[in-house]
Order: C-alpha cells, then structure tokens, then sequence
C-alpha cells in the first residue's frame, strides 16, 4: 500500500481475526500510520462516514464489506476523495466490484490479497503498479522469500501453467502446526513442507494468481467440475444483481445441481427464468444455476464470510419441508 506515517487506515475488520490484527495493525505500527476503528462492529455508513470525516487514505475489507459500502453509497452520498489505496481480502473479490471500488469510492490503489490464517495470513497480493485488469481479475504473485505451486488434486503432481488445482504454499509464513493436534496438522502440511490452502486456482506465467474456488466448494454435475467463483463473477455483471452465492444442491440423477442465492436491487423486478436466460449461449449450459432463491440475506461469520454450507442445510430444510420452494418451466425457483 506505501503507507507512511501520513496514511489514515480505516479498519472495518475485526482485530481478532488475522485481516484486522496482522495485515491491518502491523502495516500502521510499522509505518507509523493512524488506526481509525469506524465502530464496534461492521457498519456501512460507519465505515464511509469514518473515511469521510477522518479524512482516511486506506480502507480495508472482504467483499461483502464493500458490497455493503457500494449500496450504502447509491443511498447517500460521502466525501471519500481521501482514498487512495487499500486491501480487499478474506473472499473471492469479483472482478465487477473491485472496479466499482476503484471508481464509485475513488480507492484508485486498491490491492486483492489472498491467503489464509495458517500462513500468517497472506501469501498473494498485486502491486500498485500491476494493470487494472491483473488487480482486478486475479490475487497477484506470492510474497517475498515464499514459495507456492498448483497441483493436481489427486495425484499431487504439479501442473502447468494454466491448469487448474490446488494452490500450495512453503516459507518462513507456514505455521508450525494446530495447537495439539497433530493429525490435522499432517492433512495440511506434507512432508516437504507444503501447506495445502484447500483452494483451486490457475498460476500464469508471471505467477499471478487467479482463484476459481473452494475445493470442498467444488460442484461435480454429471462428472463435469462446476466452480461457483466463475458463475458468480459472471452474475455480478447483471445490472439488478446486488451479491450471489452458488453451492451444490444435491440430486439423485446428476450428483448435483447448480443452486444460487441471489440478492437482487430493491426494485428490481427479477424472475429466475430471465436470470437463466441472461445466461444462455455465455456460459456453459451446465453451469446456468437450476435453483435460485431470492434473499435479503445470507449467513455468514461475524467476519463477513459467506457459510455456504450453511445455506445448502436450510436448502435442504426447503426442499424437506416444501416452504419457500415454487417450481417453474425452466428449473426450480424460489422467492
């Protein structure tokens, strides 16, 4: 971010988890930067307000964080011409919103960085001098002194450049072990060292990364591989389309189905079939969702994190008890 100690950080993430109390505290205490906390908890208008009136050149935050922003925005208008720079991390950062961050809230500078609490906690981040396109589509190159490979998920075998696996870190960042429990430790660090994220993604050949998923998010259709990164990147190009979250819905024939919660503009007059058919002849047709449910809301940790295993249980609770549930022609929907 090249903070000095002129730079004014709004923090919105909790200081107990790894965001807030490595990525966020040490890069102020260590350049002599300003911690402006906006609120006890997160709050959009806190958050823009605190920027307003602190005057704050960075702002940190997972993208649900700054979806909220982006709508507290349409709703009233903040002076945040004091941006410059900041991280959005913790989730996959769709494309569409980290350029609507850099545009409607002016944070030029904005940096994705990647990672995950067991090394220490980010592994990946773009630079300020990276393209728009490179910050915006993938989660930069690994840091200093570290290593990180993508391998097959089966064989372990590394892949080439291009190919989709998993990612895999080495260096001084990968923590030593879980607390007591030596099995867990070894699911999760091999022999050479090798910490395994559990995440998919594709290495270019600069070294930049772009994530396509969860590896136990991972949708397996009729023996098609089916990434919910990629369908939600695409939906957060619909106009009326707020924030979607896809998971497997299980199925008796196809081993799943494609299942989304959608969150929709409040007056968007939007049907399930016409967000299939936005779809049509620009995705595979196996990847256009089956189930769509309408939301206000999604479950999610006190860090901002959407549960989608969460939402495949009440799913599941739908389908048993019928509630909520209303076909349609062209798949299953839900309002």
């Amino acid at each position: 971010m090249r903070f000095t100690d002129k730079d004014r950080l709004c923090v919105p993430v909790p200081f107990y988890h790894c965001f807030g109390m490595v990525v966020s505290n040490l890069a102020c205490l260590t350049h002599g930067a300003a911690i402006v906390v906006p609120a006890d908890h997160f709050e959009a208008g806190a958050t823009l307000h605190a920027i307003e009136v602190e005057r704050c050149t960075a702002v940190h935050g997972v993208p649900t964080m700054f979806i909220a922003e982006l709508e507290e925005l349409q709703k009233k208008p903040y002076d945040l011409s004091s941006l410059r720079t900041g991280i959005m991390a913790g989730a996959p950062c769709p494309e569409v919103i980290v350029r609507r961050v850099m545009e409607e809230m002016g944070c030029r500078e904005i940096l994705i960085a990647y990672g995950q609490t067991e090394a220490s906690p980010v592994t990946h981040i773009t630079l300020p001098e990276d393209t728009v396109s490179r910050r915006a589509e993938t989660v930069g190159s690994n840091m200093p002194h570290t290593e990180a490979k993508v391998v097959d998920t089966q064989t372990g075998a590394i892949l080439r450049v291009g190919e989709t696996g998993e990612i895999c870190f080495r260096g001084y960042h990968v923590m030593r072990g879980y607390f007591h429990q030596p099995e867990a430790t070894e699911k999760t660090i091999d022999e050479a060292g090798w910490l395994h994220s559990g995440d998919l993604g594709v290495m270019d050949g600069s070294g930049y990364v772009r994530i396509t998923g969860r590896l136990k998010d991972m949708i397996i259709r009729g023996g098609e591989n089916i990434y919910p990164a990629e369908i939600e990147a695409f939906y957060h190009k619909h106009p009326d389309v707020v924030d979607i979250a896809v998971f497997g819905v299980p199925d008796e024939r196809m081993g799943e189905e494609v299942g989304a919660w959608v969150r929709v503009k409040e007056e968007a007059a939007v049907d399930p079939v016409w967000l299939r058919d936005y779809a049509k002849e620009k995705i595979a047709h196996f990847k256009i969702p089956r189930y769509i449910w309408f939301v206000q809301t999604y479950p999610m940790t006190v860090t901002g994190k959407i549960q989608k295993y969460r939402m495949r249980e009440i799913t599941q609770g739908w389908f048993q008890t019928g509630t909520q549930h209303q076909p349609d022609k062209r798949g299953e929907a839900c309002n």
